[in-house]
């Protein structure tokens, strides 16, 4: 039987990073979580199915041997909101942590790194945008073989949203106002995203390096695009299965099938920040 693909992923704890995680593990991988320092208690019942370590992405020195013996990492860590008043500006969030993650891959010896970056779309700040596309440009040229997931904004099935990018979701799914580029920036599911780049980074026939929502949506099936959430991966023997987690508030209460992803805990989507007193 052959080995499991032992992939890291930065920004566990996180909505994008732990999403990632359950949809790598239903795939079969060997999943690794690096973890901010400090947060490790937001993994929940995550924590039981990885190995994780703790590590700031924006101390290099606390990343130093982390990814060692990985075959890829996926870099999930970024932010939307900056903060420049405490030194949170958008190039730091997002071009410094992927240039510090892509140095680890490097001194560590991982061949292969995905980095999870943006699409463009009107409600997106030109800053964010403009930090997002500097960090491809690293990782693709760095040293080792990059791949970009141009990702729109994501949600979860279920939960309330706001009916302008409800609105968006829905032009991006119907021809032939899709076709016209809302295909490319309208928001989906976080498990279609997930799921996904989980396949991407199993594969080993990969033939480009950008890919965007219309890639994304072709590795799901069209049973996984309509219903709900993948199925779990099995618990380990003996060990009990996590407790049921109630719907999302605001809706249906009906009882959701069993899936990899409802032991994540809810979490705003814009993954890590450093802390605010970090160099």
């Amino acid at each position: 039987m052959a080995d499991k693909k032992r992939i890291l992923v930065t920004g566990g704890g996180t909505f994008l990073g732990d999403n990632i995680a359950a949809a790598l593990l239903a795939e079969g991988a060997n999943v690794t979580l690096l973890v901010r320092p400090g947060t490790e208690d937001r993994l929940g019942e995550l924590a039981r199915r990885v190995r994780w370590w703790s590590a700031d992405v924006w101390d290099t020195a606390s990343l130093r041997g982390r990814a060692r013996g990985h075959q890829l990492v996926i870099n999930t860590v970024g932010s939307l909101i900056a903060d420049p008043s405490k030194g949170l500006s958008h190039h730091r969030l997002n071009f410094v942590s992927a240039r510090n993650i892509a140095a680890m891959c490097v001194s560590d010896g991982v061949p292969e790194m995905i980095l999870v970056s943006s699409t463009w779309a009107p409600w997106m700040s030109r800053s964010y945008i403009r930090s997002k596309r500097e960090a491809e440009r690293y990782v693709v040229r760095v040293g080792v073989r990059g791949t970009v997931i141009r990702a729109p904004l994501t949600y979860v099935r279920l939960q309330q949203r706001s009916p302008f990018f409800a609105l968006m979701t829905l032009l991006g799914s119907v021809p032939p106002v899709s076709w016209l580029g809302f295909g490319k920036i309208a928001p989906m599911p976080v498990d279609v995203l997930a799921r996904g780049v989980a396949r991407i980074a199993m594969s080993d026939q990969r033939t480009k390096s950008f890919y965007y929502a219309s890639d994304l949506r072709r590795l799901n099936t069209r049973d996984e695009l309509s219903r709900d959430l993948i199925d779990t991966p099995p618990l380990p023997p003996q060990q009990p299965p996590p407790p049921t987690q109630a719907a999302p508030s605001g809706e249906e209460t009906q009882q959701p099938r069993r899936s990899a992803f409802d032991f994540i805990d809810e979490d705003v989507p814009f993954g890590w920040t450093p802390p605010i007193d970090s160099d």
